[in-house]
């Protein structure tokens, strides 16, 4: 099992496309290759944390339909500013605003906005958000891990722990 961290899709939303300057005909055609990106990258075993915005103007039907074809066996929702009623009905593992996760000796801080100070922070504790669509720069100590920021797929710890690494040697 691998534990993934993802956010910002706005599955269903035309206008996110110009807005973030998502390669995309339209809003099918972007829902369709995140998808492809998703279940390529997590497996049926996997657990997802998606840090917020899931879809946004995107019709009930259609955003049940995306959810469902979603691989994952455990996929938990850290609400963002566009996830409403609809989007909070899906059958999420878990719905928090606000998460501290420890994983052996890290301890993760999972918020869909980006924070400069965070529970732990000058002890090692790594915040990671979505929101900002790739528009703030990494740090040591935080990272996005929207779908603008990763190639529009899930991100790894490991993968995460490169980023920041890399980072840290500049």
């Amino acid at each position: 099992m691998t534990l993934w961290f993802t956010a910002g899709h706005h599955f269903g939303h035309t206008n996110i496309i110009a807005l973030c300057h998502r390669p995309f005909r339209d809003s099918d055609e972007m829902d369709g290759f995140m998808v492809e990106r998703w279940n390529a990258t997590v497996g049926s075993n996997d657990e997802v944390w998606h840090l917020g915005n899931f879809a946004y103007r995107c019709g009930p039907n259609r955003r049940a339909a995306i959810f469902g074809s979603l691989n994952g066996r455990a996929i938990h929702l850290i609400r963002g500013n566009h996830d409403g009623k609809t989007t909070l009905s899906l059958p999420w593992a878990t719905v928090q605003h606000y998460t501290e996760i420890r994983l052996g000796a890290e301890h993760l801080i999972l918020f869909h906005y980006a924070l400069r100070v965070w529970n732990k922070c000058h002890q090692g504790s790594v915040s990671l958000h979505g929101h900002s669509h790739g528009n703030l720069k990494d740090s040591v100590t935080s990272c996005d891990v929207g779908v603008d920021a990763w190639n529009f797929k899930p991100a790894s710890l490991d993968q995460i722990r490169s980023r920041i690494c890399s980072i840290r040697d500049l």
